[in-house]
């Protein structure tokens, strides 16, 4: 009978488990809608904080996942964690955030390396990257990526080798 509990393989679910609602049910059509929706819970926050909006092929927001709880300035960001969220909402397309408790919503270089490995990561897996918005601290100014023309133009045909 040891032997058997020696071998033993445990049996193990990942599933979303959904929180109290915090957002609205309005599609996201611009960086402003983001901002709207986010600001405010992002603002509030002393540490830098990542998450993603995970929308509906029209646009609904599916849900909001925290993905990394940082220090002042640096949150440790794992594209396999920004996906496991996506894909288990069933999402169409996702918007990443994030806040810059200093204030200063200018992207570093880490954020535009980050931003071109999830716009990767999400063309592999047919989940679209459509923006990566930058909150500034608590004055809830923000930055699209998108709009400043800073996301990766990421087509299927660069990705083959």
């Amino acid at each position: 009978m040891a032997k058997a509990k020696e071998n033993r393989i445990d049996v193990v679910n990942v599933r979303l488990v959904k929180e109290p609602a915090l957002y609205s049910t309005e599609p996201i059509k611009t960086p402003e809608d983001v901002l709207r929706v986010v600001a405010d819970e992002l603002k509030s926050y002393d540490r830098e904080v990542f998450a993603i909006i995970n929308l509906k092929s029209n646009g609904q927001i599916i849900n909001l996942n925290v993905c990394s709880i940082g220090t002042l300035n640096a949150s440790l960001v794992s594209p396999r964690e920004i996906m496991k969220a996506a894909i288990l909402s069933n999402a169409s397309a996702f918007i990443a955030v994030h806040n810059h408790p200093s204030g200063n919503c200018s992207p570093s270089s880490e954020d535009i390396e980050t931003t071109k490995r999830l716009a990767e990561c999400g063309e592999i897996l047919d989940i679209r990257m459509l923006d990566h918005i930058i909150v500034a601290g608590e004055t809830g100014k923000m930055l699209s990526m998108k709009a400043e023309c800073m996301m990766p133009d990421i087509r299927r045909k660069d990705l083959e080798r």
